[in-house]
């Protein structure tokens, strides 16, 4: 077994480049502090600098072509050890998160760890069937299509997700054939960090697989990097604009994106009640509303909204009651991530109430006297152009609003430049796929929402973002394909 020693009593504080622990070359640090009480975790958390990443890209380059040539049963067989040793760490992993995120085990740490490990399974499977192409040689030409990997890629992932997101960024650019670094968030470093050990007890080679921590110059010292071909991010839509300028000013890198949301769950009078308040509920209140794809636009029809309404403020209220130490068993409405946060997620509270942007229904209100908890919050009789009906929270907020008709609603849902998820409650399966079809989103849920799936790609309209994670898609994102014509003809 591998030699995982870490903890939130012994926390990793360097870099990984070439299979081993380094110390950063910049003298700058991280400082990350513990949610539940606003105390300091570490202050001397590696930011790594220029160096580094020259370090970590060369390393990269260096590995590429032996990585490039390994047989698919290989690493096929690397990324399910790799799958298994993440699962038999799961624990110690979670715990490195939640001391800087807040995100409970029972609710969240242990759907991420399984995200991780199954997605790199999955993505293992693929390692010898991603086939290519053939085409007929009746012209005298056989023409053949090969997938190709890029070479060195990167990966920038968010502090919302920090395990489950290695799973799928690394998964399929290992999968494929490149060389992978990754780049946890400032805000949640550790379980990336700590994640060597078992790399090199899954057996990957120098240099395949490598992890710098950092904070936003190191995310663009890799996206303008003139040897860094691929760079897969998640995150805001803003900084994800910054991604994509910096990729194409300097070598015209591949880019994938997956950035915000503000989905819409639309409730029609002939729906599953019970249903549709539990996914709609837990789709705002889990990970405490910091998900991408939460559900923090309600629309119910106006012959089903007061028994709807009644149900979904009932179960924001008992769902407050499980707020408490993330380290506690049986806790399952952990803190936002930090104060930044907390105090984005209260602004947006007090001006909606402050500014009548709509009738705050319950919650709102700080929990206890330390860490960053707050209430699951409703607003009701919202107005349309309302910053908190338009801007995407990515807190427990949730506004609510009546419709009378089809035509309606999806003039509303669609009145957005998001379109990463959306939802449908009915039980009319015709209006379900019509309603469906005319969301302007690349993902919906038909009587579910907030949810993706391992084999299905996943990844928004719009400004939602750019490309696809998951299934078939993640693997063509990190791959270019060549074409080879044969004559036959000579």
């Amino acid at each position: 077994m591998a030699s995982f020693e870490f903890s939130k009593d012994n926390l990793p504080k360097q870099l990984v480049i070439n299979n081993e622990y380094v110390d950063s070359k910049n003298s700058k640090k991280l400082t990350v502090k513990n949610p539940k009480d606003g105390s300091l975790v570490a202050d001397d958390v590696p930011l790594a600098g220029e160096a580094d990443v020259d370090a970590a890209v060369a390393a990269a380059e260096a590995a590429f072509p032996a990585w490039k040539a390994t047989v698919p049963s290989k690493r096929r067989d690397m990324l399910n050890k790799l799958a298994d040793l993440i699962d038999s760490h799961a624990k110690p992993l979670a715990e490195l998160t939640r001391i800087t995120l807040g995100a409970p085990w029972a609710s969240f740490g242990a759907f991420e760890i399984n995200l991780c490990a199954e997605t790199l399974r999955y993505n293992a499977g693929w390692t010898d069937k991603f086939a290519g192409e053939a085409y007929p040689q009746e012209d005298g030409f056989m023409k053949i299509v090969r997938n190709e990997p890029l070479g060195v890629t990167a990966g920038i992932i968010p502090w919302n997700g920090p395990i489950g997101n290695v799973g799928l960024k690394a998964g399929p650019a290992l999968a494929t054939g490149n060389c992978f670094i990754l780049k946890p968030s400032e805000k949640t470093p550790f379980a990336a960090l700590a994640l060597l050990p078992l790399i090199k007890e899954a057996g990957f080679p120098p240099g395949v697989f490598q992890i710098l921590s950092g904070d936003g110059s190191t995310g663009a010292l890799l996206a303008i990097h003139m040897r860094v071909r691929k760079v897969s991010f998640t995150g805001s839509i803003p900084t994800g604009k910054k991604i994509q300028e910096m990729a194409a000013k300097s070598n015209l890198k591949r880019v994938t994106l997956e950035l915000g949301g503000k989905s819409p769950a639309v409730v029609f009078d002939d729906a599953n009640l019970a249903n549709a308040v539990t996914w709609t509920v837990n789709a705002i209140t889990g990970h405490s509303g910091q998900v991408c794809f939460a559900a923090s636009r309600v629309y119910v029809q106006e012959g089903i909204y007061e028994k709807f309404i009644e149900k979904y403020k009932n179960m924001f209220v008992e769902r407050t009651k499980t707020a408490g130490d993330p380290d506690s068993e049986g806790t399952i409405l952990g803190p936002l991530v930090d104060e930044a946060q907390f105090n984005r997620v209260t602004g947006f509270i007090q001006r909606g109430k402050e500014q009548n942007q709509g009738t705050l229904l319950t919650g709102g209100a700080r929990i206890g006297e330390k860490g960053y908890f707050i209430e699951p919050t409703i607003f009701t009789d919202v107005k349309e152009d309302a910053e908190i009906h338009t801007d995407e929270i990515f807190g427990p907020v949730s506004v609510v609003r009546t419709f009378k008709t089809e035509d309606e609603v999806m003039k509303i849902s669609n009145d957005t430049e998001f379109g990463l998820m959306a939802g449908v409650f009915t039980q009319d399966i015709n209006k379900a796929m019509r309603v469906a079809s005319n969301f302007d989103s690349g993902m919906v849920g038909i009587n579910c929402i907030s949810l993706m799936m391992t084999q299905a790609p996943f990844g928004g309209s719009k400004q939602s973002g750019l490309g696809r994670e998951s299934g078939i898609n993640a693997l063509r994102a990190f791959t270019d394909t060549k074409t080879i014509m044969v004559n036959l003809t000579y």
